[in-house]
């Protein structure tokens, strides 16, 4: 499995002042203290290669790599290296690219530093997921297979279920006629074989759960043979193993905290209340008699969501049941801020770039089309298709694929998020992707006249009623907020604005400021200044947002002499 470099060791190699202090700055960028091997690099290299996970080399790249060479063994075992130069301008992998993470912290160094990742692996280079990515264990000819997918040449993919998968190219499919490698994502422990000789690699989803009760002082050693036992009758594979649950009165129990440990899975334990209320097959008056419910094994892993794959198995000392969670797809409800390229969160595009399926209104997937990795599928719509479009990410989330639904500004603003939740989505995991508003947008193009409170609205009455939308309106008068009206205007809709802002202008000066921007954060993006008394609604349309300042709003000039729109945040000097 690919390394977590949330919680990987990581040392730093330096070797001079200025080292140092780039050291001293990626510290800061991760967020805590890295280990330090400052001296000469002959010896401390060597020995941040024995402690360290991770190591950032402050070398030259060719003297780190001499110094490395006859320290390799395989990239299973070997740190990644990542090289950084004096000046902190690129961060190169060395070596340990994928399984070792040093692409992973090249990307965290490049955007911390503000410096370019220099990323040689072929598939990170063509913009292809690496199936050592994933998250998961891994066996098989992984060089071979990758090859063959980096060349175009048929591969074959197989899943026993539909485990969410990155997008993958044309080539890779599941109807595969005459495959040339394959890739098999299973919890079994052997999956379907396409054929002899066939460069193969096997994935295995963090799919199966164990329950497990036994007797007190029970050893781990006794329990993960009664595990292995069980897997090997079902024939499934330990690797897939993501959790050891059982009753709460054996959280403390040495022998299972001592076996979740060696697998690298945590030990998950539920009351007996619950376990008692799940509809095991083989309840047990015994074990109701001793711990309060008439089934540990097969009673923990329903509680956990599980199916129950293997019934209870039993030994004089212990109790083992299997169980399978279902697969879960992701639909990732992405904001991509108001146009510019460079207000895109970078959680926003690794939602992109990760979707194996793209989902939007047509102008925004064109937006971000150039982000999306080979083999992507898209599906864009025009106005007006809104529920289609929901409706068509939730079903193919459904179907266990990762789907990025993407929206302009915040998904949360009059964009999808509500649509996606209000349609319900069980069964699937929803990530709500925030992204920079276009009121924020705005504000920041005019000045700062979001400063104080403030209000958004809609003008539109396609799904607000306008009796409704003129009520908010006078309560906003009233509250003297500042107010942005989003859909202020269309070819259909033209006595809306003048409306709103009559009803505005009755409770503040007619000297107070009004503003629109149009096209913000994109190429055609247009400033409009003025007041109550002299703004032109006719200069407005779908496009622009609408700020209409409150009693304390002010135009000013900045110091490169631009008249900025303000609304101060500090009240009290006006009435000193």
């Amino acid at each position: 499995m690919t390394r977590d470099i949330a919680v990987a060791h990581i040392g730093q190699v330096t070797n001079s002042p200025a080292t140092r202090r780039q050291a001293d700055r990626i510290d800061q960028v991760l967020g805590r203290d890295t280990l330090r091997f400052d001296g000469p690099a002959s010896t401390g290299l060597p020995a941040a290669w024995q402690s360290c996970d991770l190591i950032v080399s402050h070398l030259a790249l060719g003297a780190t790599t001499r110094i490395i060479a006859p320290l390799l063994v395989s990239k299973a075992q070997d740190p990644g290296v990542v090289v950084v130069d004096e000046a902190g301008r690129f961060a190169v992998p060395l070596v340990g690219g994928h399984s070792g993470a040093a692409n992973a912290l090249a990307r965290v160094l490049a955007e911390g530093l503000g410096a370019t990742a220099v990323l040689t692996t072929a598939t990170d280079a063509l913009g292809l997921p690496a199936l050592d990515t994933l998250g998961w264990p891994w066996s098989g000819d992984l060089a071979r297979v990758t090859r063959a997918i980096l060349d175009g040449r048929p591969v074959r993919l197989d899943r026993t279920s539909p485990w969410p998968l990155p997008p993958l190219p044309d080539n890779v499919s599941e109807d595969c006629a005459a495959p040339q490698a394959q890739v098999v994502v299973t919890d079994l422990a052997a999956g379907p074989v396409a054929g002899p000789g066939l460069p193969r690699v096997v994935v295995h989803p963090q799919s199966l759960v164990a329950g497990m009760g036994c007797n007190r002082g029970t050893s781990a050693q006794r329990l993960a043979t009664l595990l292995t036992e069980t897997l090997e009758e079902a024939g499934l594979s330990p690797d897939s193993l993501a959790a050891l649950v059982s009753a709460d009165i054996k959280a403390a129990e040495p022998g299972l905290v001592a076996l979740a440990t060696a697998l690298g899975v945590p030990l998950v334990t539920y009351a007996a209340d619950t376990l008692a209320g799940q509809p095991v097959p083989s309840p047990s008056a015994v074990v109701d008699g001793h711990v309060g419910t008439p089934s540990v094994a097969e009673a923990s892993v329903l509680a956990h969501g599980a199916e129950l794959v293997i019934g209870k198995r039993r030994t004089p000392e212990a109790t083992c049941a299997i169980g399978r969670l279902p697969p879960r797809g992701r639909l990732s409800v992405v904001g991509l801020g108001p146009g510019a390229r460079d207000l895109v969160t970078p959680r926003a595009r690794e939602a992109v770039t990760s979707a194996a399926v793209v989902v939007g209104y047509a102008p925004y997937v064109e937006q971000i089309r150039d982000l999306l990795s080979p083999g992507t599928q898209v599906y864009s719509s025009g106005m007006g298709t809104e529920e289609a479009r929901t409706c068509y990410a939730i079903a193919r989330a459904r179907e266990g694929r990762r789907v990025a639904l993407v929206c302009s500004g915040d998904p949360a603003l009059y964009a999808m998020a509500s649509p996606v939740l209000e349609q319900g989505t069980d069964g699937i995991d929803v990530d709500i992707v925030p992204g920079v508003t276009a009121s924020l947008a705005v504000s920041a193009i005019l000045g700062a006249p979001l400063g104080h409170d403030h209000v958004t609205l809609s003008l539109s009455d396609l799904h607000t009623d306008w009796p409704t939308i003129e009520r908010r309106l006078h309560a906003a008068a009233e509250g003297d907020f500042v107010v942005v009206l989003y859909n202020p205007r269309s070819r259909t809709r033209t006595t809306q604005l003048p409306r709103a802002l009559e009803i505005l202008g009755a409770h503040r000066p007619p000297d107070t400021p009004v503003a629109a921007v149009h096209e913000a954060c994109r190429p055609d993006q247009r400033t409009y200044l003025a007041t109550l008394a002299t703004f032109d609604p006719t200069r407005v349309d779908m496009n622009s947002l609408v700020v209409v300042g409150s009693s304390t709003t002010r135009y000013t000039t900045s110091g490169a002499g631009r008249r900025v729109m303000v609304t101060p945040r500090d009240y009290t000097w006006m009435h000193a």
